[in-house]
């Protein structure tokens, strides 16, 4: 099989709308910093994310006239800076830092019994999907899960994608669990099934 196609799925030409040309010069230093989750208890999500996942609180703000905290949660680097202890400068360290998660509590939705909590994005109708964490080896982090209770949504040998899985979070969004080298398993099998179709 030539492996050029999996170039050629890349390129303009095969994808209406995507920019022909380098990068605007004024877009450059631009990226991903934070996707944002609505949460109904900080404490059971606190949980989640820093426990099971791993994740560091980078940054809390409470917005008290608002009535509202964001958390913002990422994995730090080893060869990260220390992190700022003064309140103003670690705030912009965390806005430094590339693919962290939010997490917003409206004040009192963890009390409220009439909260049913937010659509995570994979029933009707569809939206958001899932965010994806990488892991070193997908089939040992599935292992830790199911230890720890953690649903699943998949787990790595079901359906047709093997060697990924989904898992849920307190508020019920997926969270893909993958690894590289798997990763390039599965397209190396989409091009041979590209390749014969």
């Amino acid at each position: 099989m030539n492996t050029s196609m999996a170039f050629d799925a890349e390129s303009p030409d095969k994808n209406p709308g995507l920019r022909r040309n380098a990068a605007d010069e004024e877009t450059k230093g631009y990226f991903v910093q934070q996707t944002m989750y609505r949460i109904k208890d900080p404490k059971a999500s606190l949980d989640f994310y820093s426990n099971i996942l791993g994740m560091s609180l980078l940054k809390r703000l409470d917005f008290s006239d608002m009535r509202f905290s964001l958390y913002f949660l990422g994995y730090k680097d080893p060869e990260d800076p220390e992190v700022p202890k003064h309140p103003i400068q670690r705030t912009e360290w965390t806005f430094k830092k590339k693919a962290t998660i939010e997490l917003t509590h409206n004040w009192g939705t963890e009390k409220d019994p009439k909260f049913s909590g937010h659509h995570d994005g994979n029933s009707e109708p569809r939206g958001f999907g899932h965010i994806g964490i990488t892991v070193k080896d997908t089939y040992e982090a599935c292992k830790r899960f199911e230890r720890l209770n953690v649903p699943f949504i998949k787990k790595p040998d079901e359906g047709k994608l093997k060697g990924i899985a989904f898992i849920k979070d307190p508020d019920g969004y997926w969270i893909e669990i993958l690894d590289p080298k798997n990763m390039g398993s599965i397209a190396l099998d989409a091009l041979y099934a590209k390749a014969k179709g």
